[in-house]
């Protein structure tokens, strides 16, 4: 495949710098031509466990260094990775962190970053896809949508211990936003929707679980706040995963856009039930 850029200015990833990039959230047609620019140049990449290996195709002239952190399982630690990454540059090496999603949602990193700078390596912030958004949409579901919601809140479904997250008022989350995406939320899963029912959301709201989105692994399941728990374990769903709450789950009907391609027909072309041509909304 020729990956040749096209004309334009692109940035040099110089020795002793770092490049934090965010791989998108599975699909490797979703990196940015930022990030192939930075495959292309790298002495080195370090990556997360949710970049697809095959990105990695990209920079063959690349010393390849795996850094995953997953729930429940042996990871490097966090410290270790972030001065792992000074060391590099300290040497003179061309590195770029290649991290899933976009690295300053939910990816640590912000805390890479701010690290690098106190040690004195330059570096640069190229964004990705965040699977919160991008993984949505291959599931046919949009964060907006301007019959359902004004207002979409991203929250992560732990905390830096790994158990459920304490510090969210979910009170206010469930009666202030309309649409929820919860990142890394199966684990706790029963605990957050019994914050989001006792704070008012009805059992009957529509819930989508998304795991490994983009990717050909991709599942989707349509549930509710009442049976989401019962229905990822009938299903046998494992992580990742993106966990939308609210009306605009129900949009799928219409917009399942991969499902359409293998010609299976929309659902309900007006899920919505507003009675009206989308054109005069």
């Amino acid at each position: 495949m020729d990956t040749r850029l096209p004309s334009y200015d692109w940035p040099e990833l110089e020795k002793g710098w770092v490049w934090l990039c965010g791989a998108g959230p599975g699909d490797p047609g979703l990196l940015t031509l930022h990030a192939l620019n930075a495959l292309r140049q790298a002495d080195v990449v370090i990556y997360d466990a949710l970049v697809q290996v095959a990105i990695l195709d990209w920079a063959p002239q690349a010393e390849h260094i795996y850094a995953g952190k997953r729930g429940g399982k042996p990871s490097a630690k966090q410290r270790d990775i972030s001065l792992q990454l000074v060391d590099l540059a300290k040497t003179g090496k061309r590195v770029l962190r290649l991290k899933g999603g976009d690295p300053f949602v939910f990816g640590r990193g912000g805390e890479e970053a701010q690290t690098l700078v106190q040690h004195g390596v330059p570096v640069r912030i190229i964004p990705g896809i965040s699977a919160g958004i991008g993984g949505l949409a291959y599931a046919g579901i949009p964060v907006t949508h301007r019959d359902v919601n004004q207002s979409v809140t991203f929250v992560t479904g732990h905390d830096q211990s790994g158990n459920a997250t304490q510090s969210l008022d979910w009170h206010s989350i469930a009666k202030g936003s309309q649409v929820i995406v919860i990142y890394m939320g199966m684990k706790h899963i029963s605990q957050i929707t019994a914050s989001l029912t006792d704070a008012g959301r009805p059992l009957s709201e529509p819930v989508a679980v998304v795991t490994s989105a983009t990717t050909k692994d991709q599942q989707v399941i349509e549930t509710t706040l009442g049976t989401i728990e019962a229905d990822i374990a009938k299903a046998g769903l494992e992580p990742p995963a993106i966990i939308c709450v609210g009306k605009a789950v129900r949009m799928r009907d219409v917009l399942n856009w991969q499902a359409q391609a293998e010609g299976i027909p929309p659902v309900n072309l007006d899920p919505l039930g507003r009675g009206r041509p989308a054109e005069s909304a």
